[in-house]
Formats: C-alpha cells, structure tokens, sequence
C-alpha cells in the first residue's frame, strides 16, 4: 500500500482538487503541534528558572530565623523577642534525629573594610560553623573551609571568594595570607566559588565563635539552618515540628505562634513547586491535545467529503474484486498523510522558534532568572510524533469503514 505509486498519485490528485479546504485543515494540525511545543518549551523554562532559584541553597534543608512573639502564652504578653543561642544550635544538632550538616550564622551587618597591603575594598563578612558549606552549596576551589579546630579555637582564619581574590590578590595565591578585617588580622585558608552569584562569591567567612568574640556576639546567633539528608516531605515535616516543639519549649512560647519564629522548609516549597509545574505540563498537555483534536475533526470531515465525492468510484473498484482492506488502507493512507505532513511542520516550525528563543536567550548579558533553558525534550517529541500517526489513524477510519462498506451496485447508480 505504502510503496504503491497510483496510491500516491490517487492522493495528490485528491489534495490539488480540494486546495483550499486541505490547507487551512492541515494548518489546525500544523498550529496544535505548534502551539503545543511552544507551552511546553514555555513550561520547561519556568521550571528551570524556579530550578534556579534554588541552586543556591541546599533543597533538603530547613532555615530558621527567630522573630517576635504574636500571642501570650504561659503568664507572658506577646511582643517579646526571641533570642536563638549556641545552645539552641547545639540541642538541635544532638537531640533531633534527621539532622545531617548544621550551621549557625552571627551577621556582621554592612560591609567591611578589607585590606591586604595596599588592596582594600568592602566584603560582607559571615561567621558560620563548618556545616555551612553544605547548606550554600560552596565550592572550595583552592585550600580548605573552616573547621571543628577554627570553631573550638576560635581561630582567626578566613574563607574567601573568587571576587575577593580578584580584588585583593590580583595573580598572587591567597593562600597562606593575611588580611586585614576592621583592624584584626585573618589568615587565608580557602578559596571558594558559589552558584548564588557574585554577591555570594564576595562573601569572606570566618568561624562563628571568632566572629561572636571578636564583635560583641556573646552567645547569640542570628539563624539556625540544618540539611536532612534524603528526607522525603513527611519526614521533613515531622523533623520541623520535632525543631518547633524544641524551641518553643527552651523559648516560652506556644509553638503554634507563627510569629515567633519564621521557619523555612525547603523540602516542602520545592514539592509545591514541582507539584505546580505538573499541573502546568497537565494543563499544556490538555490544550494541546485539545488543539489537534480539533484537526483531527477537520480531517475525518475532509474524508467523509472524500468518500462521498467517491461513491461511484469506490463502486467501481469493488466491481472488479477490490478487497474491503484494500478501499480501507487507501483512505487510512490519506488521513494518515495530511495528518503526519501537517503535524510534521507545526513539530519542526515549533523546534526551530524554541531553538531561536534560546538563542536569543543566550546572547542576553543578563538573561531573566525566572526563565530559563526553554527546550522540548526527546519524550515530549516522541510524545508528539505518536500523537499525530494516531491521530491520523483516528481521523481516516471512521471515512474508511463507511466507504469500505459501501454497496458496490447502489456506488454505481450514485450521481
């Protein structure tokens, strides 16, 4: 059926007849496709900027923040502040179960004034305990990050940035160094580089106990934030009631107050994110779907026209022992043709303008965070190839069992 040539020639004769009609039918499937890559291109790129949203942060973590009451609780009025300690790292770390890499963070608001010889600027300075190199997701690049023996000696060392270096050190190796923090001096023990961007990548680190000694912290720290290994949503949402329970109790305050303390579970944001994207993808699927249906309905019409423009021809063929399967494939091949040609334009005009985009995209000094990658997989492509014979099958056998079922005696008295 396939190799046959009069086949072949049958159909184009069939198509240069009805020009018009075939076109703009052909143009429905051709627009689904199209519009069907295009959203789900468009959908990948919106996941792939929320993706990037949390590149910089550990995703199986939790934050905590302390705040300020917003209810009485026990005798005591709200309003007041609650003032997270070393203690309360400590608690977290030894008695909740899950618990994988911890840290605590004492800011030193502003920036500092950083020197080393005759190279100075302004850094952001953070203390933090060595488990913090897991939760910014920091890559060393050079030497070591801080250490037990940096906390429990309170070491003056530091870890830097790669912009750090730039500015500071130019070509030399920090390593080994010194720099001058506000009058104090740290020796350089790293060299690290972040994905969170260049504010991340001017950051200096310096272990906690120092940072607290050094800068009238006492105790206090200003964020708790813990990673969980592989936790699922439940068991995260079991540990972060288990750490709620915790400080409230050491605290004094009711542990439903939602202001007491801002509590942030990266596991459950991101299971949102993913369930809303798809939604989404469901969402695209459905309308695109929804989109070549409506072409498949044009071409099952141009069929039924086909096979009634026909008859007599039909009746003919028969007449002379043309097999009901022979009049069916012949049909299921035209159905099959307008469908797949039209659906392959739409799948290569929709690639092509993807393929632009991201051109586009990448020739952009400062491309859009929330938006990123746009591109159309190899499942979503195959996905769309089986769509279209599919639907050229659906959309050529209904014409084909009714002409196939026609009289041959009745197809020859037809006018």
């Amino acid at each position: 059926m396939i190799f046959n040539l009069d086949h072949w020639l049958e159909i184009w004769q069939t198509v240069r007849k009805n020009k018009l009609r075939t076109a703009l039918t052909m143009f429905s499937i051709a627009w689904g496709i199209f519009m069907l890559i295009l959203l789900l291109a468009a959908g990948r790129g919106l996941e792939n900027g929320v993706r990037y949203q949390f590149r910089d942060d550990a995703a199986n973590s939790i934050w905590i923040t302390p705040r300020i009451t917003g209810e009485p609780f026990r005798g005591l009025k709200a309003g007041r502040s609650v003032n997270l300690t070393i203690e309360d790292y400590e608690m977290v770390r030894d008695t909740i179960p899950g618990v994988e890499h911890i840290t605590a963070r004492f800011n030193l608001r502003g920036n500092f004034l950083v020197r080393n010889g005759l190279q100075f600027s302004r850094f952001p300075i953070r203390s933090v305990h060595p488990g913090h190199k897991y939760l910014e997701k920091t890559e060393m690049r050079r030497g070591r990050f801080l250490n037990e023996r940096d906390i429990d000696e309170r070491r003056k060392v530091a870890v830097i940035g790669n912009r750090v270096v730039d500015t500071l050190f130019k070509q030399t190796d920090p390593i080994g160094q010194w720099i001058d923090i506000n009058g104090i001096q740290y020796k350089v023990v790293g060299v690290f580089t972040d994905v969170g961007g260049v504010g991340e990548q001017r950051m200096i680190y310096i272990p906690i106990t120092t940072g607290q000694a050094a800068y009238g912290g006492a105790n206090r720290i200003h964020r708790l934030m813990f990673t969980m290994g592989d936790a699922d949503l439940e068991e995260s949402k079991r540990i972060e009631q288990n750490v709620r329970n915790l400080l409230a109790e050491r605290h004094v305050y009711s542990p439903d107050d939602p202001r007491a303390i801002r509590l942030f579970n990266h596991v459950e944001n991101y299971q949102r994110f993913l369930q809303l994207f798809q939604g989404i993808a469901l969402f695209i699927w459905i309308v695109g779907i929804g989109t070549i249906i409506a072409g498949i309905v044009g071409v099952g019409n141009i069929m039924l026209i086909s096979v009634k423009e026909r008859t007599k021809e039909i009746g003919l063929r028969k007449a002379i022992g043309a097999p009901p399967s022979d009049i069916i494939g012949l049909f299921l091949l035209e159905s099959m043709t307008l469908t797949v040609l039209a659906g392959y334009i739409g799948l290569v005009a929709g690639i092509g303008t993807v393929e632009l985009v991201q051109h586009v995209l990448g020739t952009m000094g400062n491309p859009p965070e929330f938006f990123r990658d746009p591109h159309v997989d190899v499942h979503a492509a195959a996905g769309a190839a089986l769509i279209l014979v599919l639907a050229g099958v659906v959309a050529g056998l209904i014409p084909a069992r009714r002409a196939a079922a026609i009289d041959p005696i009745v197809a020859l008295r037809d006018e």
